[in-house]
């Protein structure tokens, strides 16, 4: 049995490169997908259905956290108007990682990632900024060993779902 980690997970084409590497790597993925910036609701549904094909390939379990846009709205604010990959994206990815690193807590689960680096329009190096100072955070960037090219194939592959925006509101412009 390898090291449990509890894996954010944005949606079902970033969990795939990202879980085969960590099955890989010898560890014990449990995915979590926590995604209050997803709008509207039915994207976040169907971006969490689309994960749980990958998860089941996988045999995978899955937790979803609840879907509180209100409050990652509270989180955001005053950052609207920032351009995509500044400081509303910064505050974003805390934001989803502190409710990752208190799952995994809940979890007794010791480590925990996220596939938001597997992403080639996201800097690995931003989102591990906003890590750093939790327990427990592994800082992987599945970008490495060519994850988003495979990621692209493997979803091809399983006919998931591809979002063409990041997720909240503001990444539609």
């Amino acid at each position: 049995m390898g090291k449990r980690i509890l894996v954010h997970v944005c949606c079902g084409p970033c969990a795939t490169s990202s879980i085969e590497r960590l099955l890989e790597e010898g560890y014990e993925p449990v995915l979590f997908f926590s995604n209050s910036n997803i709008f509207p609701n039915e994207e976040f549904l169907k971006r969490y259905e689309n994960l749980l094909i990958v998860a089941q390939h996988h045999n995978l379990e899955v937790i979803i956290d609840s879907w509180d846009h209100d409050q990652w709205l509270e989180w955001i604010q005053g950052l609207e108007n920032e351009p995509e990959h500044g400081a509303r994206c910064s505050r974003c990815f805390r934001f989803n990682l502190l409710r990752t690193e208190k799952k995994a807590k809940e979890l007794s689960i010791p480590l925990f990632c996220t596939t938001l680096t597997v992403s080639r329009f996201k800097k690995s190096a931003t989102i591990f900024a906003m890590g750093e100072d939790l327990e427990g955070f592994e800082p992987i960037d599945f970008k490495k060993k060519d994850g988003f090219t495979k990621s692209v194939k493997l979803a091809k592959e399983m006919n998931l779902y591809r979002q063409e925006y990041c997720g909240c509101e503001f990444s539609w412009r």
